[in-house]
């Protein structure tokens, strides 16, 4: 059997995940302090258990963000990358649109609900100041989904339906699908 890409990397606690969410909720609402006009997209990985960052994470990452690029483009939807974060608590990017929320946020479900690597993607579509999300719903789309059995991924979430090792398993099995 194949080993685990969980095997790798440091594991984080629960303060660092917390931290680092604060981090990010600073950035987000500086950005669209300076940018008010325009639309931010942050995209991260939604990666179970103590380990968020390490090799094969990174190039998920990376290809995921291949992706996603193809479907902006293929929308005709211009982004700017701002700034990159590849720290222990994972990836992160941040890039800005004159696109309208709404134009990115289609974006941004297609690709979540369409390409294999999407389903592991948090793609958040920001707008204003004070910052406002952009959710599925308010577009008309169906919520989230669970990668590992179709229910609405937030109910299973806060159910914890799925134990780390079955999440974890599911990343593997992507990982060994896109990796060779």
């Amino acid at each position: 059997m194949a080993h685990s890409i969980f095997e790798t990397g440091s594991p984080v606690d629960i303060a660092m995940v917390l931290a680092n969410r604060d981090r990010r909720v600073a950035v987000q609402q500086r950005i669209l302090e300076q940018t008010p006009d325009e639309t931010l997209i942050v995209t991260k990985l939604n990666v179970p258990g103590p380990i968020k960052n390490n090799a094969a994470l990174q190039q998920l990452f990376t290809m995921g963000v291949s992706r996603f690029r193809s479907v902006l483009a293929q929308a005709n939807l211009a982004v700017t990358p701002i700034t990159e974060w590849h720290e222990l608590t994972g990836n992160e990017l941040f890039w800005r649109s004159s696109a309208t929320s709404a134009a990115v946020k289609r974006a941004a479900v297609t690709f979540e609900d369409t390409d294999v690597l999407g389903r592991i993607f948090d793609v958040d579509i920001l707008t204003g100041n004070p910052a406002k999300a952009i959710s599925r719903t308010a577009l008309g789309f169906s919520v989230r989904r669970c990668f590992v059995c179709q229910r609405p991924a937030k109910e299973c979430a806060r159910s914890r339906r799925h134990s780390v090792a079955e999440l974890q398993a599911y990343f593997d099995r992507l990982y060994q699908q896109v990796s060779h």
